[in-house]
């Protein structure tokens, strides 16, 4: 099972100078429950604006560099090399960035969306793809209202393919 997870606003912008825009609370402790125990497959942008390996993960950074290294983490070529990296997992998560996502959907890779959408629209650089309704299904939400933790409204809600 292949699953993109992502915190995408209203305009599906995801980022902005190589960092998230907002940060939610419920998201992060969301994000880290539902990848802990599993590996996590991203691009070197995305690897190097979290800074280190995220605990209780296997990290697999996706780069073209091949003298890239980093302890702790597996490098991959392509995001086909890393797929098969994490073959023996039951559950991959991609977590980004723009170009992993957008590639993992054209190639039609993901079997589950898992999308925090957050209800307001920002000023970004860097964006999720479109989801396309004639491949995907929505088959959860959770609503909540901004609250002391968390400065906009946003729902949990998982995807998945048609």
């Amino acid at each position: 099972m292949i699953t993109v997870i992502a915190a995408v606003a209203e305009n599906n912008a995801i980022g902005k100078n190589n960092d998230l825009i907002w940060s939610l609370s419920a998201d992060l402790k969301r994000f880290k429950k539902v990848t802990t125990g599993h590996y996590i497959l991203m691009g070197r942008n995305t690897f190097e604006s979290i800074g280190r390996p995220l605990p209780n993960r296997t990290t697999i950074i996706i780069t073209r560099n091949k003298n890239y290294f980093k302890e702790g983490c597996l490098i991959a070529g392509s995001l086909e090399e890393a797929i098969k990296l994490a073959k023996e997992e039951k559950e991959i998560f991609i977590i980004g960035g723009a170009q992993i996502y957008k590639e993992t959907m054209a190639k039609n890779l993901a079997d589950r969306l898992d999308i925090t959408w957050v209800h307001e629209a920002f000023d970004a650089d860097v964006y999720f793809p479109e989801i396309d309704a004639k491949v995907w299904k929505e088959t959860k939400r959770e609503a909540f209202k901004a609250d002391e933790k968390n400065e906009f409204d946003y729902s949990f809600i998982s995807y998945h393919k048609i």
